[in-house]
């Protein structure tokens, strides 16, 4: 399968090439190559088999040109500013990216389809849960047919990419599938995410900086999980339909730090003191969403796809990988844990 991925360095952008390559696909890879962009996932024979471009999908010119010289089977769209509290930061740079960006990839699928009739294709949009706004600890969790009521820019960005997708496929009658996923969490991941960040945090005994009074809850699933039902998507999706994809693990950003300082304090020794001695609650940010709760009936009826990989065991083996990489180079050890977001 000739397979177009974009934002493919990225944290589940990786994760998924590297699994696509070892099934074969032929993967081009479209990427900005930003501060969260990296491939230590692939191995030499999946990068042998993987021909990276650097550049953004803003320039429409250049993905319509790769677009009909590579003549993709499938294309995994996982192109996008992804992190909330810069969003709130810069929320120009999220409509360019997550917006403008779209339209440009759905414009040159369009051509793709009208001057090239000659085989079957398909375009996955990968988008997140955050489109849907906040659940209180008393909802019914997010089914697909939630309306979107964004809160952050990040997601009010992501929101309108979704519905662009939505649209193009009813217009002009396009083979797309729209995914939207809870948080994920796994091997590398940048470490301005909770988990990563944390993690880094107690590699250093910094302190473990929770926002508000830490009972925001959020639905955790781990990428392999995620990138299984991606591939479920690709081979048993219906065209047109929308996806959740969540890992059944609501838990409150004080149980994360918690459990992790558990699992951590297992692998080390020689403690002064105790790690929750550490944890600090600091200034929340805005607009900060109170739970995300993903339904994931309609992949698992449809498809037969549910989250496989048991978060404890998840979390030990997620701080195992940074135990052992943290010293090389698969580890931005410069990023310095700044808050961000509270540029009000």
């Amino acid at each position: 399968m000739k397979c177009l991925v974009t934002g493919g360095l990225g944290f589940i952008g990786s994760n998924f090439i590297a699994s696509a390559s070892r099934k074969g696909y032929q993967i081009y890879n479209v990427d900005k190559f930003t501060y969260a962009s990296h491939n230590p996932s692939f191995s030499q024979k999946s990068l042998n088999k993987i021909k990276n471009f650097k550049f953004s999908l803003e320039n429409k010119s250049k993905i319509n040109d790769l677009i009909m010289q590579f003549d993709p089977d499938l294309i995994v769209d996982f192109a996008a500013e992804s992190h909330v509290d810069r969003s709130i930061d810069s929320p120009g740079n999220f409509v360019a990216s997550n917006i403008m960006s779209s339209i440009n990839l759905l414009e040159s699928f369009r051509e793709l389809i009208k001057k090239k009739r000659h085989k079957k294709r398909l375009l996955v949009h990968i988008s997140t849960d955050e489109v849907y706004g906040s659940l209180s600890k008393y909802d019914k969790k997010f089914s697909e047919y939630n309306k979107f009521d964004p809160s952050s820019p990040y997601a009010s960005s992501k929101a309108s990419s979704d519905l662009l997708f939505l649209s193009w496929q009813k217009t002009y009658n396009l083979p797309i599938i729209l995914t939207n996923c809870s948080n994920n969490y796994g091997p590398f991941q940048h470490p301005e995410k909770l988990i990563p960040n944390l993690i880094h945090r107690l590699i250093n005994n910094n302190t473990l900086d929770i926002y508000g009074d830490g009972s925001n809850v959020r639905d955790w699933l781990h990428v392999g999980d995620h990138i299984a039902a991606i591939h479920r998507v690709i081979d048993k999706g219906r065209v047109g339909e929308t996806y959740n994809i969540g890992g059944n693990n609501e838990k409150t950003n004080l149980e994360i730090v918690e459990k992790l300082i558990t699992l951590f304090e297992k692998k080390t020794s020689n403690r002064k003191k105790d790690m929750r001695d550490n944890i600090r609650f600091v200034e929340d940010r805005p607009a900060h969403d109170v739970r995300y709760a993903i339904d994931i009936s309609k992949i698992k009826k449809q498809l037969g796809w549910k989250p496989r990989i048991n978060f404890t065991r998840g979390l030990d083996e997620t701080i195992d990988w940074y135990l052992e990489f943290y010293n090389s180079k698969y580890f931005d050890k410069n990023y310095k844990l700044k808050r961000l977001g509270l540029n009000k």
